[in-house]
């Protein structure tokens, strides 16, 4: 697409790219990173990572008879 364009085209694309860049809302890295601990937190009650699941809900634990190498 570029090869197809002159060099004020591209140079005008990208001028606008950056106008919206600049206009993106911005937050400091201390507070998404907060953020994100907090989310973290939150969530490890019902994350099955931490906790495991129960036997009685988990669909690979049981008597399924398993493999056998011959």
């Amino acid at each position: 697409m570029a090869r197809d364009m002159s060099d004020k085209e591209i140079l005008k694309m990208e001028l606008d790219q950056l106008k919206k860049e600049v206009s993106t809302p911005r937050t400091p890295l201390a507070a998404n990173c907060a953020l994100t601990v907090a989310f973290v937190e939150q969530m490890v009650p019902n994350d099955p990572l931490i906790k495991g699941v129960a036997d009685d809900k988990n669909p690979y634990k049981g008597d399924k008879g398993g493999c056998i190498v011959t």
